[in-house]
């Protein structure tokens, strides 16, 4: 029998949703059926069937009983459930490697307001008639980070966001809305939000290769702007890759554009730093973010390197920009320029908490730490016979896809064909990297049991990178 909370998720394809309930719950209600195969594609890797692949367990959500509030069965249940799932999470956690969250924070003075409705719903700087909302923690949030990147408070705007995709819908939009007939540039590395915004503003995209960094290819962008010389460009500049962590070099793509002929009023750069643009500010000798050059908009996530524990976000622009956006909402006694309507209003409080206790000196502490944990964790895979990849401005360590599905299910890596890559954060410690390393080369001497080659990996992290036989 299937119990109601496991560990590992398996993704199975079903013609029929399987339910499974919790044994100790109602055990007649238990499907006991088999449950078929993964979806395989010929080669025998795991594939993605939309409308197929779902979790193998199932939690039910049942009617009390009559008399549930005189036994506290149902509340006994509950509490059993949601005590497991913590178990659960305590131990996946212990495992979490491929995804950049940060996962060590102490959120406990916040406690006392989660039994509010707190809903920042509207523009942050125009008080609304809905009077439970955090807008002052917000507004100061979004200070911090106009100071991080070099504007004036009375010339940017933004909001805190839901998440990093809301970011870079918004930032684009704002591009769109300036320059309607702009094409939409975006190298082949960006965030897969990206392209959904081109799919949702119907938005003409141009594809830009990159180099084998997984930064912008500026002598392809350049061939791209010259063949489009009569329509405005709008570019996403990745400040983190999503697999590689590249960073691309903003200054060479504002030369590139202004040495194409591109004057600033027919260009708009939205700077996507999901993980990195809170990190760069904090690297000694990295290129600068700032609004002091001609960006349009910066957006990172806050669930990421600032370490929140819902998905959130900021976003900040230009004032001249976003009155191009904006309308009044005589319902919400405010204005309409964000992307949601309602928004978290709890999520500003544990920005504001956190960015409080740890100051700019706190951040290039955990940053200096990041940097210093992926080279050696970097160092160790190449000590090992794996080929490796670590850019400049990044604590993203690429390397060779390991064999075993269950070993990146277990870990929780991020996969892209031949390569797979540990991000390093700042709840990730040396030990914890130990530990994966010795569990990676021990399952990786059973996988190479065959007589099989270190696999080449140069068409993805170079050759300089790579330690195969024809490489090293």
């Amino acid at each position: 029998m299937v119990g109601p909370l496991e560990s590992d998720h398996t993704i199975l394809a079903m013609s029929e949703k399987v339910e499974i309930l919790s044994d100790d719950f109602d055990p007649t209600a238990v499907v006991t059926e088999p449950l078929p195969s993964p979806v395989t594609n010929g080669g025998g890797e795991r594939v993605m069937v939309l409308g197929r692949n779902v979790h193998t367990t199932s939690l039910a959500v049942t009617e009390p009983e009559s008399n549930d509030e005189f036994t506290g069965d149902k509340e006994a249940y509950m509490a059993s459930v949601l005590a497991r799932y913590r178990k659960t999470l305590v131990e996946r956690t212990k495992y979490h490697l491929g995804y950049p969250y940060n996962l060590d924070f102490d959120y406990g003075a916040l406690g006392q307001l989660q039994h509010f409705s707190i809903n920042n719903l509207g523009d942050p700087f125009i008080e609304s008639n809905y009077g439970v909302h955090s807008r002052p923690f917000e507004v100061g949030v979004l200070d911090w980070f106009a100071r991080l990147w070099e504007i004036e408070r009375d010339d940017y705007w933004g909001y805190i966001t839901n998440c990093g995709t809301e970011g870079n819908l918004h930032g684009i939009l704002v591009g769109r809305e300036m320059l309607p007939d702009g094409i939409l540039y975006a190298s082949t590395e960006s965030h897969y939000s990206v392209f959904k915004a081109a799919r949702m503003y119907r938005m003409e995209c141009d594809k830009v290769d990159t180099l084998i960094s997984g930064e912008i290819d500026c002598d392809d962008l350049r061939g791209k702007l010259l063949a489009n010389k009569d329509k405005p460009a709008i570019l996403n500049v990745n400040i983190g890759t999503t697999v590689k962590g590249a960073v691309d070099d903003l200054d060479l793509v504002i030369k590139t554009l202004e040495e194409c002929g591109f004057s600033h009023d027919r260009f708009y750069i939205h700077c996507d730093g999901a993980l990195f643009g809170l990190m760069m500010p904090f690297v000694k000798r990295a290129p600068k973010v700032t609004f002091n050059k001609p960006i349009g908009s910066v957006s990172v996530s806050g669930h990421k390197f600032v370490g929140c524990p819902m998905p959130c976000g900021v976003q900040i622009t230009r004032m001249k920009h976003i009155k191009v956006l904006s309308s009044n909402v005589e319902y919400l006694a405010s204005r309409d320029a964000t992307i949601m309507g309602s928004r978290n209003g709890h999520a500003p409080l544990f920005l504001w908490y956190t960015l409080n206790r740890k100051g700019y000196k706190g951040f290039q502490k955990e940053v200096q730490k990041c940097l210093r944990n992926a080279h050696y964790l970097k160092d160790r895979l190449r000590e090992a016979g794996i080929s490796a990849m670590l850019n400049e401005l990044s604590s993203t360590v690429v390397f060779e896809r390991p064999k075993d599905e269950e070993f990146v299910r277990r870990w929780q890596l991020a996969c892209q064909g031949d390569i797979a890559h540990v991000v390093v954060m700042p709840s990730v410690t040396i030990k914890k990297l130990d530990h994966f390393l010795k569990d990676l080369v021990e399952h990786r001497s059973i996988w190479c049991k065959d007589g099989s080659q270190t696999p080449c990996l140069a068409k993805d992290v170079g050759t300089n990178n790579c330690v195969c036989p024809a490489h090293k």
